[in-house]
């Protein structure tokens, strides 16, 4: 098993630039696939970023291409989003989920196929 802990979300303006960070425990990290998940309030948990095992494949949602971008660190143990030009949009609780694999560059946008989650941090983006 692996336990995951969410860190670095605030209450930031719009533009501005937040990193989030997802630290593992248990199992060593690079056998998981990890992916950033967001739910606003009265909304659905919805997909933002994967990242393979590897870290050579990644995938995003459509509303954060091009200004999200995530990464690990498998030594440490760690993934980060970092999130730049935010939106009130992207005011949301970020989790992070982890699902283990024998594939390293899987990645997987879907919830339900991830095993292990966070318990978020709340990214509050004022207009």
């Amino acid at each position: 098993q692996v336990q995951l802990v969410e860190s670095g979300g605030g209450l930031v303006q719009a533009g501005a630039s937040l990193r989030l960070s997802c630290a593992a425990s248990g199992r060593p990290f690079s056998s998981y696939v990890v992916g950033w998940f967001r739910q606003a309030p009265g909304k659905e948990r919805k997909f933002v970023a994967t990242i393979s095992r590897s870290g050579g494949n990644t995938a995003y949602a459509d509303s954060v291409e091009g200004r999200f971008a995530i990464s690990r660190d498998n030594a440490k143990n760690t993934v980060s989003l970092q999130m730049n030009s935010l939106t009130p949009e992207d005011t949301a609780v970020y989790y992070c989920a982890a699902d283990e694999s024998a594939y390293i560059s899987l990645i997987r946008t879907r919830a339900p196929d991830y095993d292990y989650w966070g318990q978020g941090t709340q990214v509050t983006v004022s207009s």
